[in-house]
């Protein structure tokens, strides 16, 4: 069937050579701000939406995936998670996931551009559910990386949400080999950091190869784990990275214990089994990983356009 006439469509390069397209229902906010342009926008099949640079970060139908599967490895593999930084993740979502953990007795949030969580805690309030004014919460705006260099602060998890490194956008230096070292001495001795690492389709392996090969050189246990969420248009690729525990070392059993102990509420994608599985990667992935060479540093970069990686 031909799509009314007085639609309007939303087309996002996920490479040189494909797309994905959303109707647009509404555009609610759209701002160029001194570090990324936002837009508030209303998708057809995924409800109101965040999207940055033209990306699509996160929507109302399936924010959920993402925000359990990038939160809850790395919360439930340290054994007693109270001091949690989150790193980018401006509309709240993932600092909301943080702080259904009941050990977790304060949560920094620091994110560069304030009026992302402005915009968001006013517009995006399923997302955030409250979580600005959690009492556990903190908020700084600035760089996280020089917050990292200029305090001396210990935490137990630190997570890691960020846009994709673009290069006129405000994250590539927080993808290095240098950062992540920098990150590695803010943790405590069972530290653990999680991240999202990019596309995973067979022909875009770039990103999440050289993440995992990066993270080795300040980690001993890194571990690659994938999920699909829907809005991005392809598999996509999450880490978590440990001075001492591995995720590969618990059953589903075991999962499923600690989600229950350990989380308030019920999660709506994460089982025990869910969390095993998607730690199980398929052998071209495997194969990718560990041939990979390429370091990103400080020095050379990786950055992510628009329609394709480059690395320079």
């Amino acid at each position: 069937m031909d799509a009314p006439k007085n639609s309007k469509w939303f087309h996002e390069r996920l490479g040189p050579s494909e797309g994905h397209v959303h109707e647009v229902k509404t555009v609610l906010f759209s701002k160029k701000t001194p570090f990324q342009h936002i837009e508030i926008v209303e998708l057809g099949d995924y409800g109101l939406s965040l999207i940055l640079d033209g990306k699509v970060q996160s929507t109302q139908t399936d924010e959920f995936i993402y925000h359990e599967v990038l939160v809850h490895p790395a919360m439930l593999v340290h054994p007693n998670p109270k001091r949690v930084m989150v790193i980018g993740g401006g509309e709240g979502a993932t600092l909301r996931e943080v702080l259904r953990h009941r050990s977790v007795e304060r949560a920094l949030m620091v994110d560069i551009d304030r009026e992302v969580v402005e915009v968001s805690r006013a517009m995006l309030p399923e997302f955030h559910a409250g979580a600005f004014d959690d009492p556990r919460t903190e908020l700084a705006f600035e760089d996280a990386r020089r917050w990292l260099e200029t305090h001396d602060q210990v935490f137990d998890v630190i997570i890691i949400d960020l846009s994709d490194p673009i290069e006129e956008g405000p994250c590539y230096r927080l993808y290095t080999r240098e950062f992540y070292q920098l990150v590695n001495r803010r943790l405590s001795r069972q530290g653990t950091i999680a991240l999202q690492s990019g596309s995973v389709a067979p022909h875009d392996l770039l990103n999440v190869s050289a993440i995992y090969r990066t993270l080795l050189t300040a980690f001993p246990v890194v571990c690659p784990y994938v999920a699909n969420v829907p809005c991005f248009g392809m598999p996509w690729g999450f880490e978590v990275a440990s001075k001492e525990v591995d995720p590969r070392a618990y059953s589903a059993a075991d999962y499923d214990k600690m989600i229950a102990r350990r989380i308030q509420g019920e999660l709506k994608y994460l089982t025990g089994e869910v969390c095993k599985a998607q730690m199980a990667l398929p052998k071209h992935l495997q194969a990718r990983l560990a041939s990979e060479t390429r370091l990103i540093e400080d020095d050379a970069p990786l950055y992510i356009y628009h329609d394709h990686a480059r690395a320079l």
